[in-house]
Formats: C-alpha cells, structure tokens, sequence
C-alpha cells in the first residue's frame, strides 16, 4: 500500500474519528486514502484554525483525540493559533500538514517553511514522516503523547513524494499506558497533615475533568466537608448544588471566593494548573501551606512550593485517599468562612436572576435564564472575551466538561467552531456557543459549515460594539480606554445569509422563551442580545470595597 493509505490505517488503528480541515496539493495522496476510510469522517471547513477549534473541543470533551490537517505554507500557519490554544487547554489532538517533496526541503522552493519547527513550542511532539515503514510507529506515538497526562497536541508532517512511496508495514496494536499510582507512605502524610488542619480547602484544576476524576473527588468531598473551589476550567467537577461547592476563582482580582483561600490554613490542590490561575493570584505572600496532587510534579515557582506531592494517575490518587479517609476520625474543623462564602456566591447569583431590563441586557441577566434553560448534561462553550469572565463568575455547572472554556492561551474565536465538534458527539444535548462580537466574527465563515452539516447547535452573540475585555481592562487600570469600538453586520441579515434561524433579543422577559425556541428548531440558530457592560465597572468596584468576614 502507499504510505498514504498506511498512515490512514494507522489512524484509524488508533481510534480517530474525526479529522477537521483544508485539504491542499501537497495532501492529495493522503486524501484519496482517507476518501475510502469506513471509521474516519473528514469534515470540509472555512478555515484551518476553525478545523483546529472543531478538534479541540471533541479531545476536550471525550478525551480521545482528533485531528485537524492543513496543507504546507499558509494552510498550517492558519492551524497555530487553533494548536496553541488545544495544547495549553489539555486538549489530546493531531495535527496532520502536507508537505513538499523531501527533495526540496533544503532550498528555497515555492511555499516550503519549516513547519514542524514552527509547531514544536505549541505542542508535546512534532516529526516528519522520512521513511514509510516509520509511520505505524509514528502514529502510535503521537497518539500515546496526545493522551498522556497532561494531554496536548502532536503534530505529523507528511511529504508529498513519501506519501505516494509503497511500504509494507502494518499499524501497531494500540496498548494503553500504565497508569501509575502515589506511594502508600506518602497517602499517610497527607492524612496526618490533613488532620491537623483547622481550615483546608480544596483547590481544583482542570485535571479534574479528565478520567472520571470528578467522581473520587465527590466522594472525598462528601467525607470529609471540605469546601472545594475550582478554575474556569474545572467547572462542574463538584456538583454546584452540593453544600462543598464554593464556586470559581481566577478573574485576576479580588473576588468573594479569595475569601476561603484567605482563611484557609491548608490547600489541597487537585489538578491544579498554573496556565488557568497563578500562585501568585491566591498566595501573593507565598506562605500558604500546600499539597500538591496531579498527574505530574509541581510546577517550580517561588509561590507554589508543597511540603508534599502525591504524583500519579489523579483518579486513582483520589481513590487510594478515599480508601483509607476514614482513618482521619471525628475533626474539629472551622469551616464558618467556607459557609459564608458559599451564602455570599449564592447572593449574587441570585441578585439578577428576575431582572426586568429592556434595550441592553444585564450579563447576570442573560447567563441566570441560560443556565434555567439548559439541562444539566447540555455543554455550553465560551469563547474569549468580557462574557468569558460572567459565565466563569456566574454560570455554574452540575457536570464536568459541560461547560468548556478557552483559559490557558485564551484564543478568540474558539466558540462557534467548538460547538460544531461538540454537536458531532452529542447530537442529542443542548449545545451552546456564547461568544463576543468580536470573537464570533473572527471564524464567521464556520457558519457555512454548521448548516452543510445540519449543526443542532446556538450560538448567542453578546453585543457591545466593541473589544469589551479590553475597554474594561484599560478602563481599570488607567482610568480610561483606547479606541476599540467597531461596527457590527446586520445580524439577522447575516443568519440569513447563511441559511441560519435568528432572533434578537432586547428584553429580558422574553429571553428564556426566545432560547427554549432556539433549541426546539432544526439546525444552528444565531441569538444576539444586546449586553449591559456598565456592570463590568460596577463589578470591579464592588469587588474593590470587599472586605472579607472572619
């Protein structure tokens, strides 16, 4: 067969299910191969980095990887921003590039670059394919590294000449790796630290989300009490109706769930990632007692330094604790700060739940009706900017992975194309795309590509006519901001244009009504509601006069 065809086999050997992109010349070997795959699905899009969003969101979301490919040149510098953004997310995905022929790698040729060189800071791995028979064990690799804690991306570039040369290896038989576990002696020292604490609290990352880690730490949570808040990321881990739940941290300023970290004289992390939320956010005097407890060691840094780390598989980790967690007996413990921070929480997202409000809409306003309407395994995508920050405050979850959120490189545009990729695997929930204006507009073209494939998929538009995050973030700290409006298209000229449904929305009353339509209609709706960020200011306000109770 040709190495084409094998590296095709190869992938679907190893379990690919979807591959997202723009196909070029220097591919057209590897296409005609996977034309005749009966596993593997290719996905036409607009964009490569919209291909790369797509794929993001299904390792994100199952844990298993996909791929996006590109052609050489322009087609795989359009993926790195997509690659960059799924490697710092955790996200396990291929990347797959043509190339030119491997005689002409060495000198200046017609749209020849060095594309794995380019890919190597934004992923754990990245090769070329130089001889046929290397490819089965090529795949198995790449695909080994993608899944492995902490998962990321691997990138596969493929010549064109190589791709039509024969070769008689076959794929190797996937294995999954061992999955190691902490030492015994050290589950001892974390229970006698454990036990001596007056006010612990857990700090949850989103290495929760992955290997049904979520499940041991609920049930570690139920034992022992322990208040438990996690990172935009690790939303859902912990059931956000369970008494332990003290909601989201990491907006970069003062906010009511620093409180519990205050008073905490002991931080359990689970999970945790310094790319989402950094030590020195939560532990700026760099004092706090911590144990670390992750698939990998701690990161070095001058404010996160354990007395003690339990590195290995996280869920069984939780689970060698959770066998013994009775031996930590009757404690007396003082967690009134860890009540009332959940109380306050709990305040606030209430206080605009009912509010009647016509023209512009109150962001609490719009994400209290979107989180009535959504059921609690629906998967609700953000993409990056001001609204990132109210739906990580204010949209709470009951599931983990039910709500992803771009927040280690943080790329606009991630929204609309993730909701196509999570429509794929769940075609029967309630996907939803909340996105900025500016965002949404950054991968519009993806809009074709959700109504060729009949996407069960909405997507809110927040408008403001302008870069919102940014107005708000100069805004703070010089007192004013920049230039940064802009215009926005006739949106539901827009939705039209591409075949969508639309509504836009102007009053809070008929929200939840307007949503619970979108989702009862066929294929992907556009829902624009004109958002009241006066609240951004007010919020940075309110949260600059908190003064935490003892």
């Amino acid at each position: 067969m040709k190495t084409s065809e094998l590296l095709v086999r190869c992938l679907e050997n190893e379990g690919i299910r979807y591959i997202f992109g723009v196909p070029g010349e220097e591919n057209a070997d590897f296409m005609m191969a996977l034309e005749q795959s009966k596993s593997i699905r290719f996905i036409l899009t607009r964009h490569e980095q919209g291909a790369a969003f797509m794929a993001e969101a299904i390792g994100r979301l199952t844990g298993q990887p996909a791929a996006c490919l590109g052609t050489l040149g322009p087609g795989a510098t359009n993926l790195i921003t997509g690659v960059a953004n799924a490697n710092m997310d955790r996200a396990p995905m291929l990347v797959l590039t043509g190339q030119g022929a491997s005689t002409r790698l060495h000198k200046e040729s017609h749209q020849i670059m060095d594309v794995v060189s380019m890919f190597k800071p934004v992923t754990k791995w990245a090769t070329t394919i130089l001889h046929p028979e290397a490819v089965p064990e090529i795949v198995s690799k790449a695909v080994r590294l993608a899944t492995a804690e902490k998962p990321g991306v691997c990138h596969i570039e493929l010549p064109e000449d190589i791709a039509k040369r024969e070769s008689r290896a076959e794929p190797i038989p996937p294995r999954p790796p061992h999955r190691s576990q902490p030492d015994p002696a050290q589950i001892e020292t974390v229970l006698t630290i454990l036990r001596a604490a007056k006010r612990p609290i857990l700090l949850v990352g989103n290495g929760c989300v992955r290997h049904n880690a979520s499940d041991e730490l609920r049930r570690f949570c139920e034992v022992t009490g322990i208040g438990v808040i996690n990172t935009f990321m690790a939303k859902g881990c912990v059931d956000a109706d369970a008494d332990y739940c003290l909601y989201t941290i990491g907006l970069q300023a003062k906010d009511v769930v620093s409180c519990a970290l205050d008073a905490a004289d002991l931080v359990i992390t689970f999970g945790y990632d310094m790319v989402e939320y950094h030590p020195r956010l939560w532990n700026g005097d760099c004092s706090k007692r911590i144990i670390h407890i992750d698939s990998q060691p701690a990161e070095v840094d001058a404010c996160y330094h354990p007395e003690i780390e339990l590195v290995g598989n996280l869920t069984l980790t939780l689970a060698s604790l959770n066998a013994v967690i009775d031996m930590l007996g009757p404690i007396e413990r003082n967690l009134s700060q860890q009540r009332q921070t959940r109380a306050q929480m709990q305040a606030e997202l209430n206080a605009y739940a009912e509010d009647v409000s016509e023209g512009v809409i109150k962001p609490q306003k719009v994400l209290a009706d979107v989180r009535q309407v959504m059921a609690a395994d629906s998967v609700l995508l953000s993409d990056v900017g001001a609204h990132k920050m109210w739906i990580a405050r204010h949209y709470q979850c009951h599931e983990p992975n039910s709500c992803l959120i771009p927040n280690g490189f943080c790329s606009m545009g991630f929204a609309l194309p993730g909701a196509i990729g999570a429509s794929l695997i769940y075609p029967e929930r309630q996907i939803l795309a909340i996105c900025g204006d500016a965002g949404f507009l950054m991968n519009v073209q993806e809009m074709e590509t959700a109504k060729r494939l009949a996407s069960n998929i909405v997507v809110m538009v927040w408008e403001d006519h302008a870069y919102g995050l940014i107005v708000w973030k100069q805004q703070n700290q010089f007192g004013h901001h920049t230039d940064l409006g802009f215009g926005n298209p006739e949106w539901l000229l827009l939705a039209e244009a591409f075949g969508w449904h639309a509504h836009r929305v102007t009053r809070s009353t008929v929200l939840q009504a307007t949503l619970n339509r979108a989702f009862a209609e066929a294929g992907p709706t556009l829902v624009v509601v004109p958002v009241d960020y006066r609240e951004n200011m007010q919020l940075t306000e309110r949260l600059g006069n908190l003064v935490c109770a003892i």
